[in-house]
């Protein structure tokens, strides 16, 4: 029996390496030998959790993590179609038959290989050029949820915008927006770093919100606008939030302009802080964001054309050989940007 390694949930904050039967591919599925694989936010909440709950008294199964897998075709089945041994691929982790893959499924991206089921290119996997990195590719995945929120948003060139939160999904929006034209996006953090990383991604500004009043800035970069009652406000567009915090929420209705727009994009905060009234003021449209219900694959080519630049989003790239490490930078707040797991040559 062929083996692999598995990185499944463990005990509450901690990873499981197990050896597993490495899958054998039928007919009409393929097999991926994984490259590098990037953490997520969703990988931390199954560890704190300690696995995928399964009932109301809180106990948990134990699930295969990740689910930003890019690696390389080492075998098809007979009836695919389009695909070919040593093939460079992202894949869309929702479209496996047996459950979304890293995420409560059978399969996880965090394995030595990946079984690619009822293989079709352009539904659950794409081929990306030799050139591209693949730790690069392995951002596929949260460049589609941020390229879905910036289609949300329906920005335009002449709109000014402000994205709130600085990790990949906020950098990410930040980097869609411009390549769309948008005339000027700031982006707003509590971390320098980021900030500064939000610079060379090509943000046009940036905020400290943890020392800068962010009405008062954003007044100052996009101008002085007019809330629904006459009352002075930013002339910000359209606000991001891909940071889920309750006072960034409230940033937003406190400086929304009439027919401003809130897109929301990260999971929020339970809070009772949030003065929802306030986007009366303002005719604040709420725009909810999730997932990439087609733009799985529609950022593949941009990715690769632009590679350099999304390269910058990754701030640690670990060996599978100390994934443990990976995931206590990932579980460490403010530890790491953005981790990718890159396995053996």
């Amino acid at each position: 029996m062929r083996t692999m390694k598995s990185v499944l949930t463990g005990a509450e904050n901690k990873i499981d390496v197990v050896e597993v039967e490495r899958p054998t591919p039928g007919p009409q599925d393929a097999l991926v030998r994984i490259r590098a694989c990037g953490i997520c936010g969703t990988d931390t909440f199954f560890l704190h959790l300690g696995g995928m709950p399964t009932g109301a008294d809180g106990s948990t199964r134990a699930i295969p993590l990740g689910h930003e897998p890019a690696g390389e075709v080492v075998e098809v089945g007979a009836r695919v179609t389009g695909l070919a041994v040593g093939d460079r691929v992202v894949v869309n982790p929702q479209g496996a038959p047996s459950g979304i893959i890293g995420c409560g499924g059978d399969l996880g991206g965090m394995d030595e290989y990946l079984l690619i089921q009822d293989a079709e290119i352009g539904r659950n996997v794409a081929v990306f050029p030799d050139d591209v990195p693949f730790d690069v590719a392995a951002l596929n995945e949260p460049m589609a949820v941020a390229r879905h929120c910036v289609n949300r948003s329906e920005a335009k060139p002449s709109d000014k915008v402000v994205v709130f939160g600085a990790g990949p999904i906020g950098l990410g929006a930040a980097i869609w927006l411009k390549l769309r034209g948008v005339e000027h996006v700031v982006v707003a953090d509590v971390i320098p770093e980021r900030l500064e990383t939000a610079l060379s991604v090509g943000a046009d500004a940036v905020i400290n919100s943890a020392t800068e009043d962010v009405t008062e800035r954003l007044t100052e970069l996009h101008g002085q606008a007019a809330n629904a009652l006459g009352q002075p406000r930013a002339g910000t567009d359209i606000y991001i939030d891909a940071a889920g915090a309750p006072a960034v929420f409230q940033a937003a209705v406190d400086s929304a302009k009439w027919k401003a727009k809130l897109v929301m994009v990260a999971v929020q905060k339970k809070s009772d802080a949030i003065d929802l009234g306030g986007m009366l003021r303002s005719e604040l449209t709420l725009i909810a964001s999730q997932g990439y219900p087609t733009e799985i694959f529609e950022v593949t080519p941009e990715l690769a054309a632009h590679k350099d630049r999304f390269a910058r989003l990754i701030s640690h790239r670990v060996p599978f050989s100390e994934v443990d490490r990976a995931f206590e930078l990932a579980l460490t707040p403010g530890a790491a940007e953005k981790v990718v797991v890159t396995f053996d040559e």
